[in-house]
């Protein structure tokens, strides 16, 4: 899979790359980056992004004309069709299922907004979806563009080695993770539960189950509703 970033700061997103699961992505060849600099698709002396706004306002917003040319150029540079995806708090919220769904994208461009926002014109017209990644205020879509890789990044297949670890970590299976504990089995008084330690296979699985039920119903019921819930599950739901 390949990931195309535009960006005013390039090197804010090539140093944070280097590292965890990106980094290894990134190395073994599962990943392909690209990082564009949105001023090299500027044709003035002062290489501007931005500009004031029609109708007046408070701040900047950056122009259409960088956000054309380089989508334009990176849909023609040879390496095959790709979904252009602004990061916007105006967005659809990101989630694990949009995570899956992009996985399955070959390519995506990633655009990164500051100061006000981008012209509409980008929105209406470049761009396939706009994401947000929660509802607040950022100074810019670098660090969104990072959550909505690394999300999409271990949903591919061979990236996170252990392709259970996907499948059992919190939201993948749309409830939050069971508790995990390692050694030492007692640490300041406070014991791993003996059902993790002495239990089999199939009551650690139950046990596992149980308190991943239990964990979202007390911090997140409204992942409930939307959950892949079995009648084992339901039968767990009816004793909580």
């Amino acid at each position: 899979m390949r990931f195309d970033i535009v960006t005013i700061f390039p090197q804010l997103l090539e140093h944070a790359m280097q590292y965890g699961v990106l980094g290894r992505a990134l190395d073994s060849g599962l990943l392909r980056v690209g990082v564009h600099n949105l001023r090299d698709y500027c044709h003035d002396r002062h290489r501007q992004v931005d500009d004031t706004p029609y109708g007046g306002g408070p701040g900047m917003v950056m122009k259409p004309e960088p956000f054309f040319e380089a989508v334009n150029a990176l849909r023609t540079d040879g390496h095959g069709e790709a979904r252009v995806v602004l990061l916007s708090p105006q967005g659809q919220a990101f989630d694990q299922e949009t995570a899956r769904r992009l996985s399955r994208c070959s390519r995506m461009i990633l655009l990164c907004a500051r100061y006000e926002g981008v012209d509409e014109r980008v929105r209406e017209t470049l761009v396939d979806e706009e994401i947000s990644i929660g509802d607040y205020v950022l100074s810019g879509g670098e660090f969104a563009a990072l959550v909505v890789m690394d999300a999409v990044a271990r949903m591919v297949d061979g990236v996170l080695g252990n392709e259970q670890s996907a499948d059992q970590e919190s939201h993948a299976q749309g409830l939050l993770e069971y508790p995990q504990y390692t050694r030492p089995a007692t640490y300041n008084g406070l014991a791993v539960p003996d059902i993790l330690i002495h239990g089999h296979h199939e009551q650690i699985r139950y046990w596992r189950r149980l308190q991943a039920l239990k964990r979202t119903l007390q911090r997140r019921p409204d992942l409930l509703g939307r959950a892949e819930l079995t009648d084992e599950d339901w039968q767990i739901l009816g004793t909580l």
